[in-house]
C-alpha cells in the first residue's frame, strides 16, 4: 500500500507541476504551450487514477486495506491536483478571451 501511495503521489505532483507551468504560460499568452501542459498533466492524472482504481478494485475483491495517514495524504493531493486542473482550464479560457 505504501508503494501505491507513492505512486499516485508522485504522479500527481507531476500533473501540479505541469498545470503551474501551463498558468504561467497563459498568463504570458502562449496558448498552445499552456494547452500542451494542461495534457501533460492530465496524463500523469491518469496514470495517478489508475492506482486509485486498482486499490479501490483490490478492495471491492475482499482485499483488507489499512488506511494509513500516507494514503490519505495521496488521495488528498489527487483531489486537490484535480481541483486545479479544472480551475487552470477555467484560466486559460478567460485568459485567451481577454488577450490583446
Amino acid at each position: 500500500m505504501e508503494l501505491l501511495s507513492f505512486q499516485i503521489i508522485s504522479n500527481v505532483g507531476d500533473a501540479k507541476s505541469y498545470l503551474h507551468e501551463a498558468l504561467k504560460a497563459s498568463r504570458e499568452e502562449r496558448f498552445d504551450q499552456a494547452g500542451e501542459m494542461i495534457k501533460k498533466a492530465e496524463d500523469s492524472l491518469g496514470k495517478a487514477h489508475d492506482v486509485h482504481m486498482d486499490i479501490l478494485a483490490k478492495e471491492s475483491q475482499g482485499d483488507d486495506f489499512k488506511i494509513t495517514l500516507l494514503l490519505m495524504h495521496a488521495e488528498d493531493q489527487m483531489m486537490s491536483t484535480e481541483l486545479l486542473r479544472d480551475l487552470t482550464e477555467e484560466m486559460l479560457l478567460t485568459h485567451k478571451k481577454y488577450s490583446k
